[in-house]
């Protein structure tokens, strides 16, 4: 019993920290609603705690093999690990550092003026070496967070840099084909070194010594060198490498086979061979007794301890493909999907599949009480409608798939109605007889697409103004215009009103249904608007979750749950809110106890 509380408390704190530590309150708002049903805590509470949420889909049963989630607003290139600290390259120029146990912000390294591709921490933990867009490599302080030296040269992206252990030297590899070598106390060059005929995508000291450097390159070899920039053993085929802790062995990859060698000898000890060719890193374990691979967006772990190595986990959750991986206490994790993840070791599942487990990213979601359902379209062309009260599928129907185009789904006068935007059309379907009502031009680039409330129009909101058309003449029907920052978060839309909440925090709405072109502004404070505004952290250094925010009582009610990816929309109508992921994961809660409090 203490055990079992003991660990499922451990996983409550980690799995819901960001949102415990911004306000107390949520532990009975957010995280034990949210908790698996099968969850000790939740069991033991829920008689109290949990009927002013209700999660009627997408609530798993059991903790995940994925102990942590965090989520930013860029995308992280790269990580790389020094004890209890996590270091994150990312698209915004900046460096993010993680603590290890609760993967919280505790320090942003701003400098860079390009996206940060490559990170390496020195042997003592207290420096770090970053390579960039820039063309650029930069020296940190971690205590300080302060540049120490900048390394120019380079003609083009610096892909890959890392420090040797006594320090004194860091290398960088380039776009440009170079490998160049500095010395870290006066900041110069002294040594080129070109031998590889491609990008220089990948390059490391031996952790253990200070005179041998490998590099990879996109023309498939990889080779070693000492410090002179003289060969010092003959290239092998791979597309990437990585040391393990005690500088004894080396791993490279090269399509779906990863080749595990003698660093000094180059005596192959095993080779792995994953699921797929697109085998794009690996790591050792700190004992060098596992190997971790990424492929596509699942991560796969070998145990090489013996002659006849065996996979032992298969972790599934990110949703877009892997950046990096790196082992520390637990396994890292970063995806193109703007997460990491800390993975659990050891444990006999992995993480469940997102419901359900064949659906594409879902585009637009809608609520419709009085029928009982609601409505998802995901990137496939696939309109499903699920029964709010059981959270199954009742029906699927299937309409023309368009990668990346903007979908709204909504039931009108008791059809299911379809809508997509492609570039310069609006195509409008009968989505049960699979028949096409009209193809309406609008011309320019738009990000979000709504059909209204009263089932009469289709609004298209681009950065600077929200357009309306007729649903059924396709004539179009007003416009508004507006001079803000970008809109943050998806619009709100109530009858033939519409509502969008700003960067700036402003939020602004107008009605369509007047008669004329020109819709009525409406008032921030009328009170025909929303009660709710959902948005994301406009900050930097901002986790990315939706919130929902209570204009009325002004407080922050809950924080979405995304164990598998972003949210995509998010829509409420009375006592319900439906949230759709890009994993095709479907969140309805009904909270009305919670906002009438």
């Amino acid at each position: 019993m203490i055990c079992k509380w003991t660990d499922d408390s451990r996983r409550f704190i980690l799995e819901y920290f960001d949102a415990i530590h911004d306000s107390p309150s949520q532990i009975y708002h957010y995280a034990l609603p949210f908790s698996p049903s099968n969850s000790w805590l939740r069991r033991c509470y829920s008689s109290e705690l949990l009927q002013e949420v209700r999660v009627v889909k997408g609530l798993q049963a059991e903790w995940g093999t994925c102990s942590r989630t965090v989520t930013f607003d860029c995308t992280p290139q790269a990580l790389t690990c020094w004890k209890d600290l996590v270091a994150v390259a990312s698209d915004s120029n900046d460096i993010i550092i993680l603590d290890l146990v609760t993967g919280t912000t505790t320090s942003v390294l701003s400098g860079h003026t390009a996206c940060v591709r490559s990170l390496s921490f020195s042997s003592d933990g207290t420096l770090l070496v970053s390579g960039s867009h820039d063309q650029t490599a930069k020296l940190w302080d971690i205590q300080t967070g302060g540049v120490v030296k900048t390394f120019y040269g380079h003609s083009s992206w610096v892909h890959s840099v890392s420090i040797s252990p006594d320090c004194t030297t860091i290398a960088s590899g380039s776009n440009d084909e170079t490998i160049r070598l500095w010395n870290t106390q006066t900041g110069e060059c002294y040594c080129i070194t070109n031998g590889h005929t491609s990008c220089v995508t990948s390059i490391s000291f031996s952790p253990t010594n200070s005179q041998l450097l490998t590099s990879g390159s996109s023309d498939g070899t990889i080779q070693q060198w000492d410090t002179n920039g003289h060969q010092v053993r003959s290239a092998f085929k791979g597309e990437g490498f990585t040391f393990s802790l005690d500088g004894t062995c080396l791993v490279s990859w090269r399509r779906g086979v990863a080749v595990i060698q003698s660093s000094d000898s180059g005596v192959v000890l095993t080779r792995l061979h994953a699921p797929s060719k697109n085998l794009l890193c690996c790591c050792f374990s700190p004992d060098r007794k596992l190997v971790a691979g990424a492929v596509h967006r699942t991560i796969y772990v070998w145990n090489i301890i013996n002659s006849d190595p065996h996979l032992i986990e298969t972790f599934i959750g990110h949703t877009q493909h892997i950046t990096s991986l790196a082992f520390s206490s637990s396994l890292i994790s970063s995806s193109f999907d703007g997460s990491i993840k800390f993975w659990q070791m050891g444990l006999i599942t992995a993480d469940p599949l997102p419901t359900p487990p064949a659906s594409a990213a879902i585009r637009s979601v809608s609520l419709h009480i009085n029928s009982g359902i609601a409505i998802s379209s995901d990137l496939a062309g696939v309109v499903r409608t699920w029964d709010i009260t059981t959270g199954r599928c009742k029906a699927s129907f299937q309409t023309p798939p368009y990668d990346f185009s903007q979908r709204d789904a909504q039931l009108v006068d008791g059809r299911l109605i379809s809508v997509w935007h492609v570039p310069g059309k609006i195509h409008i379907w009968d989505t049960e007889k699979k028949s096409r009502l009209q193809t309406v031009d609008a011309p320019g680039e738009y990000w979000r697409l709504r059909i209204s409330g009263d089932g009469t129009k289709i609004f298209l909101l681009g950065d600077q103004f929200v357009r309306a058309w007729s649903i059924w003449t396709g004539e179009v029907v007003g416009e508004a215009q507006f001079e803000s920052e970008p809109p943050l978060g998806p619009p709100i839309v109530d009858g033939s009103k519409i509502w969008v909440h700003f960067k700036d925090s402003q939020t602004k709405g107008w009605d369509f249904g007047g008669p004329g072109p020109t819709p009525i502004p409406l008032s921030s404070t009328s009170p025909d608007r929303p009660r709710l505004d959902f948005f994301r952290s406009p900050k930097p250094e901002g986790t990315g979750v939706p919130r929902i925010w209570d204009r009325v009582t002004g407080k922050d009610l809950l924080r979405l749950p995304g164990r598998h990816a972003k949210f995509t929309k998010i829509q409420l109508d009375g006592h319900y809110i439906v949230a759709g992921y890009h994993s095709g994961e479907l969140l309805i809660l009904d909270f009305h106890q919670m906002i009438s409090q």
